[in-house]
């Protein structure tokens, strides 16, 4: 199994709303900082939002800034991503992923420093 699973895509009209969840599995999430990353047909792998493992720290690339909201629950060893105002330009495989780091303020941005990541979700955005 997996230890990163994704899940709540799905299709939904421009201007909609759509909450995805990122659930580990087999180790404790609090020790990771999280990044969610998504990629479309033909283009390279993006970020989009990254969280620090204490959840104090968060950023958003400035294409999805003021929309989107990254948020994380220790307790429940659970990301999330609560998606609004969708646009077609949003349409990707969207991944979650987790690096260890050992400060709570850690914020990583390059995927390369990331060591596991889930299978996607498919998030389509048309009319």
């Amino acid at each position: 199994q997996l230890p990163l699973v994704e899940s709540g895509g799905g299709l939904v009209q421009p201007g909609g709303s759509l909450r995805l969840s990122c659930a580990a599995s087999g180790f404790t999430l609090g020790y990771y900082t999280i990044g969610w990353f998504r990629q479309a047909p033909g283009k390279e792998r993006e970020g989009v939002s990254y969280i620090s493992s204490s959840g104090g720290i968060t950023k958003y690339a400035d294409s999805v800034k003021g929309r989107f909201t990254i948020s994380r629950d220790n307790a429940k060893n659970t990301v999330y991503l609560q998606m609004n105002s969708l646009k077609p330009e949003d349409t990707a495989v969207y991944y979650c992923a987790a690096s260890y780091s050992d400060y709570t303020w850690v914020i990583r941005v390059d995927p390369l420093e990331y060591t596991y990541w889930g299978q996607g979700t498919q998030v389509t955005v048309s009319s």
